[in-house]
């Protein structure tokens, strides 16, 4: 028999860079019936208005992030939390050695096509250009056909851009796990083994850095998870994790 689910299990799910907070209604669809409060992020990289998430009453509290998500919570938040689920994530992103160099040079050639330009238009154009490109290599070994609608699907504005730009240094400086990460929360790893955004080398550091986490690899997965069964494991064992 299954285990019962935490009736008043809430959710806080924060999408990655490039991202979209109604990536999340999926889940919210499938996880109705076990009755759970949801709350996701928003950062506004696209025409949505930005949205902090924040805890809302009692119950066992879960953070759901994929990759950079955690790094973009308050360290409040996330150390109020009880249980932590990794979709693709990271603690340290640029790793060391050769493999960081290349990773710090490709960064800051995105940190470049983010710039201002010589006019609104063309900027926007640019930056809407970069996050295309970033989300097939993201989607990749997936057609990108298969992505949700996301800030990817309009030129990108002047506050988008500057949000993104951010993010971005925020990620090459994000050398451990996030502000605030719970040391007694219970954690869960899901890693693709086909990413092509967070690699075999940073996928071992966060195991490193999280020895307690229970570790899911997904065969043939890319970095964006669009085809692999994530959900299903993932409901699974937050549903194991008993009432509050």
């Amino acid at each position: 028999m299954a285990p019962s689910a935490p009736s008043s299990l809430q959710v806080i799910a924060m999408h990655g860079w490039a991202g979209d907070g109604a990536n999340w209604t999926p889940w919210q669809e499938v996880s109705a019936p076990l009755g759970w409060r949801w709350s996701c992020g928003e950062r506004g990289y696209g025409p949505n208005t930005p949205v902090v998430p924040a805890w809302n009453g009692d119950g066992r509290r879960v953070v759901i992030g994929h990759s950079m998500g955690p790094h973009l919570l308050s360290a409040d938040v996330l150390a109020d939390a009880d249980a932590v689920v990794l979709l693709a994530g990271f603690g340290r992103f640029v790793p060391p050695g050769t493999e960081g160099r290349r990773v710090r040079a490709a960064l800051a050639a995105m940190a470049a096509e983010l710039a201002e330009g010589p006019s609104e238009a063309e900027t926007a154009i640019r930056a809407q250009s970069l996050l295309r490109r970033f989300l097939a290599e993201a989607a990749s070994p997936d057609p990108p056909e298969l992505l949700p609608p996301g800030p990817a699907d309009q030129p990108v504005g002047a506050a988008g851009r500057e949000r993104l730009r951010q993010d971005l240094a925020l990620l090459e400086r994000s050398d451990g796990l996030p502000a605030g990460f719970p040391s007694g929360a219970r954690v869960l790893i899901l890693e693709a083994e086909a990413d092509r955004i967070v690699g075999p080398q940073v996928r071992a550091l966060l195991r490193q850095a999280l020895p307690q986490a229970e570790v899911v690899s997904l065969p043939g997965a890319g970095h964006c998870l669009l085809r692999s069964a994530v959900m299903a494991p993932v409901l699974d064992w937050l549903q194991g994790l008993g009432g509050a």
